[in-house]
């Protein structure tokens, strides 16, 4: 069942990294962000494997994401 969900999980994320693709007109820190978010709704997938998990991954995601380019 975990492999299910890893396998979930990196589709996903390469579906993710696959529509920011057709962001250009958005800044580094909004791409940033967006790519946080994502990676971080994936760790949260993969790690809890619920739908809350999946959220806080994305917001904690999202915040890093935002800060790095400070």
């Amino acid at each position: 069942m975990k492999n299910i969900k890893q396998i979930g999980a990196a589709a996903m994320l390469v579906a993710f990294f696959a529509g920011l693709t057709g962001c250009d007109s958005m800044s580094t820190r909004q791409r940033d962000t967006a790519i946080g978010a994502g990676v971080g709704a994936a760790g949260g997938a993969v790690i809890g494997g619920s739908a809350l998990s999946t959220l806080g991954g994305a917001a904690v995601g999202g915040v890093i994401g935002n800060q790095v380019g400070k």
